[in-house]
């Protein structure tokens, strides 16, 4: 039996993540509980659980007093002696108790505690598989789409995750073994809720989806700066180069926009300008606007600028419903006022 727990330890790491050492700690606190149901509540327990040996010890422990007060917890110095002259008062007493021979009640107390231990180090594992994945981008497949709310079941690889129709590309849908690529929002760290929260609607996926598959950002060359984005419409993104011969924008654009197609289709045909970044806020506001055109930025405080165009340009500048003028003010940092000449 020893033998099959100890395997059993191996293969709960094996499968699920779950670390030898934690689940040791959480069988002794078990065997303790079953033997605790067995003796009282005042006797006292040690558990020798030897992963070398291959060998679990359990021993009662009773302390030598003088006077007997409670005979679950003590022995006197007479009855420590005849079992062995080096007692003294003080000591402790350690006699082995055979598991086996724990009632049936108790065992199942000690197996409740064990299948509790189990479930906390699965999700414990699954926090620590998540984490190390927090704000990077996972690919998953869809197992089921719930036809009433719109949210995905996603296997991960780690673990199953509902992906939420909010956290979704507004318009997008799934159909069962799609491969999707999934933004690590949030990772839980209490017991309640979801463990992690996945999205393809945050900014940080068309982020990390060009921190990964541009090779000049891949090596540094070129920086993202900013991003700013309204999911299944229009994203904007400024870059800079650290190398004056690279052309940050085309770098991410490619030649006849080849590079930045991958990302699109993921995006499902989102619009993204890639925006040339610049410390001077005239001309980073003037670069984010396109595709419209600027005239002129004019500084009006600290962080706003009135902005000049082309009275055909207005519309684009400022964008459906706002949206253009939106996301450069979010994009940039600034307020921006849009005037024709």
């Amino acid at each position: 039996m020893n033998k099959e727990f100890f395997e059993a330890l191996e293969l709960l790491q094996k499968e699920k993540g779950i670390e030898p050492s934690y689940m040791i700690e959480k069988i002794e606190a078990a065997l303790k509980t079953a033997c605790a149901k067995e003796y009282s509540a005042t006797a006292q327990f040690r558990v020798d659980i030897n992963p070398e040996k291959k060998d679990i010890k359990v021993y009662r422990q009773m302390k030598v007093v003088e006077e007997v007060e409670d005979p679950e917890a003590q022995i006197s110095l007479a009855e420590a002696k005849a079992i062995s002259k080096r007692y003294d008062i003080g000591s402790d007493v350690e006699t082995e108790i055979k598991t086996k021979n724990v009632r049936r009640l108790s065992a199942n107390a000690a197996k409740n505690v064990i299948i509790q231990a189990i479930r906390e180090g699965e999700r414990m594992a699954m926090q620590r598989a998540y984490e190390n994945k927090k704000e990077e981008i996972i690919t998953a497949t869809v197992l089921k789409v719930d036809s009433e709310t719109g949210a995905a079941i996603l296997e991960t690889g780690t673990s199953t995750v509902v992906l939420p129709k909010n956290e979704q590309i507004p318009g997008e849908e799934f159909h069962v073994g799609d491969r999707v690529k999934v933004y690590v929002c949030e990772v839980n760290r209490e017991s309640r809720g979801p463990l992690v929260t996945l999205s393809r609607s945050h900014a940080g996926l068309v982020r990390r989806m060009f921190e990964l598959e541009i090779p000049e950002i891949v090596d540094g060359t070129v920086l993202v700066r900013g991003i700013a984005r309204e999911a299944g419409s229009r994203t904007k993104i400024s870059v800079e180069s650290r190398d004056p011969g690279v052309d940050p924008v085309g770098a991410c654009i490619g030649n006849h926009g080849m590079r930045i197609a991958s990302i699109i289709d993921e995006l499902r045909g989102e619009k993204v300008d890639v925006v040339q970044y610049d410390e001077d806020p005239v001309k980073y506001v003037a670069a984010a606007l396109a595709p419209a055109k600027v005239i002129s930025v004019e500084m009006t405080g600290e962080k706003a600028c009135k902005v000049i165009v082309d009275p055909a340009q207005q519309s684009l500048a400022i964008g459906r419903q706002g949206q253009n003028a939106r996301l450069v003010a979010r994009l940039t940092g600034h307020k921006v006022d849009i005037k024709t000449e």
